[in-house]
């Protein structure tokens, strides 16, 4: 059967739901590919028809060209991702990828005149927050990137003492990275759809204050729930994250 995922290089439809009402459009963290949102996917499904975004310069689309500014990486993404927005859609990103799925958003919003059901924020913080990060200049090397990776956690650790691994997995976080030091909105720039924040109390990269202010960029209102488990906490608590994603796909479908 055809999709409007098929063929596709943008987009893995991992468990195909056709006969669920709302699409959830996922995004992943930097580095991040679309195959992190498997379990999640096959979690939902089929009440709710994942759909895991796959970006340029990993895993299969590894011989493609990086992208290493978040408005034109928003801009692709939305182009590629249009043909799935003729269904009630909710967006879900972590870290690097909720910025995304907000950038998204807007694009959904002001290009196609109609808004995303929900935005899921997960383990970021709000647009607002960023662009205060050091040597935003793109200077750093390999060795500052490492010590990001391992603040950070959720990245095996066999990955970060193989350097055969590390050659394929480094370029794509460090252009990722870069993204993120550049980018920047102030609390002006918003969106109508409800806004679900969710963040680790414990999360070495964002507060809870400024997760939360992720609610600054939406007329919509939201939402704030915290986990624990670090920036991955997705991986330590993966029952609750299901829950309250689910509860709240379903609450907008009237359920």
């Amino acid at each position: 059967m055809t999709t409007p995922a098929t063929r596709n290089p943008w987009v893995r439809n991992f468990h195909p739901a056709p006969n669920a009402r709302t699409r959830l459009l996922c995004f992943p963290h930097a580095g991040g590919s679309a195959s992190y949102f498997f379990p999640l996917s096959s979690a939902l499904a089929p009440e709710f028809d994942v759909y895991a975004v796959q970006y340029p310069g990993r895993q299969d689309r590894y011989t493609e060209a990086l992208i290493d500014d978040i408005d034109d990486m928003a801009d692709q993404a939305y182009e590629a991702l249009e043909p799935l927005i003729d269904a009630p859609v909710a967006l879900f990103g972590h870290s690097m990828g909720a910025v995304l799925a907000f950038e998204v958003a807007r694009r959904i919003e002001t290009l196609a005149g109609r808004s995303p059901v929900l935005v899921f924020a997960s383990g970021s913080r709000a647009p607002s927050r960023y662009g205060d990060e050091q040597e935003a200049d793109g200077s750093q090397g390999d060795e500052d990137l490492l010590d990001v990776m391992r603040d950070l956690g959720g990245t095996d650790p066999r990955v970060l003492n193989d350097p055969d691994m590390l050659a394929t997995f480094l370029p794509a976080f460090g252009s990722d990275y870069r993204a993120l030091q550049k980018y920047h909105r102030g609390t002006e720039v918003a969106i109508n759809a409800p806004v679900v924040v969710m963040t680790a109390t414990d999360d070495p990269k964002t507060s809870v204050d400024d997760a939360s202010a992720w609610l600054e960029h939406t007329s919509g209102g939201g939402e704030v729930h915290t986990f624990s488990g670090g920036h991955f906490y997705l991986e330590k608590q993966p029952q609750r994250v299901i829950e309250v994603i689910a509860q709240a796909l379903r609450s907008t479908e009237g359920g």
